[in-house]
Formats: structure tokens, sequence, C-alpha cells
């Protein structure tokens, strides 16, 4: 289906490209969104009559979004969750998060521009691509952990999950030698020599 673009879409092209796409992505997301019209003379001579006016309503919108931007760009968002010795998190870190998590500290914007790859599944430090406009990307930071003092720490370049994995061997090899100790002394009150 041949659709003309009324504002820039990602992959696909900027305002006024007339592009081809898949019947359900023009049927189902870009006319309904107000993103496309179908491609005829009719929309065609539309378009060209309302042109300065699309491309001012763009311009006025992608100057907002780079003032939010301006705000935005290398915020840092902390994330308090329940996460296991190993620095695991009990469940993960969604978009969806990451978005309350700014809305939380006044930033707004739709939970649709959070571009994560995948959830994240441990405490630490992700850095997090906000789209705020289809020519508008910030980048801000999620900081993951399971207390304050412990986001305070990642703050300030601590690898927790290190530091973790170093206190439990540490206390792993402090239980081995109390246990090697306790069987020594057992041995000898076991085996040692009779008094009679």
């Amino acid at each position: 289906m041949q659709v003309i673009l009324l504002e820039r879409v990602e992959r696909l092209g900027k305002i006024g490209d007339e592009v081809s796409v898949k019947n359900g992505f023009a049927r189902n997301f870009l006319i309904p969104q107000g993103k496309a019209l179908l491609a005829n003379d009719k929309n065609r001579a539309r378009f060209e009559a309302e042109r300065e006016v699309i491309e001012q309503r763009n311009a006025t919108a992608r100057a907002a979004a780079q003032a939010e931007g301006e705000t935005l760009e290398g915020a840092v968002f902390t994330m308090i969750r329940q996460a296991g010795d190993t620095g695991q998190l009990y469940g993960s870190v969604t978009a969806r998060d990451v978005a309350d998590a700014a809305e939380a500290a006044g930033h707004k914007f739709p939970r649709s521009g959070v571009r994560l790859d995948k959830p994240i599944k441990a405490i630490g430090i992700y850095d997090v691509a906000i789209r705020l406009h289809a020519e508008v990307t910030v980048n801000v930071q999620a900081n993951i952990a399971r207390s304050t003092e412990e986001a305070e720490r990642q703050a300030k370049g601590e690898d927790i999950v290190a530091a973790l994995q170093e206190a439990n061997a540490a206390f792993a090899d402090e239980q081995a030698s109390e246990l090697k100790e306790a069987a020594a002394e057992l041995s000898d009150m076991i085996g040692g020599p009779d008094e009679d």
C-alpha cells in the first residue's frame, strides 16, 4: 500500500515521502495515528496544500521535544528492587518502569518512547535511550539497586555485584576455615592419646 508520510517515521522516511508499506501497518498504525495518508490524487493535493502547516507543526513539536530533552539528557533515575545475593533481580525492570520513574521525577513522555532492547534483570547502572520525537532522542541512566545506599555507592562508581561476590566468597572462606578448625578439634578429641 502506498502512503504519504505526515511526519518522520523511523526506518521509513520523512515528511512528504511516498512509501510502500504493508497493508496492516498502514491501516492499523500509520493512518489511525495520523502519521500518514493513503496515497491517491485527492490526498496528494491535500498534502501539498497543507504542507507548510504540517512542517510548522512538526518544527514546533521538535522544538518542544528538544527543550524537554535538554532537561532530561543525562538524568539518572534510581529504582529500588529486590534482588538476590548475586545481583539478579526478582523480576525485571521494563520500559514502563523507567517511564514511571521519570514521571515521578517530573519528566513527562510517552512510555513508547523508552528504548530498551531487553528487560533489565540485574542490579547496576544501565544506559537507556528515550525518544521524545521522531528526530529527538536523549540518553538517561537507570540505577537499579537493592537499597538507596547501594544506589549511591553505584553512582560513585562502585561495582555492587563484584562487591557482593567478594563478600560471599570471604564469608564462604571464613565458614570453610571454621569448619576445618572444628573438624580438627573433633579429630583431636576422638582420636587423641589415652590418659590412663
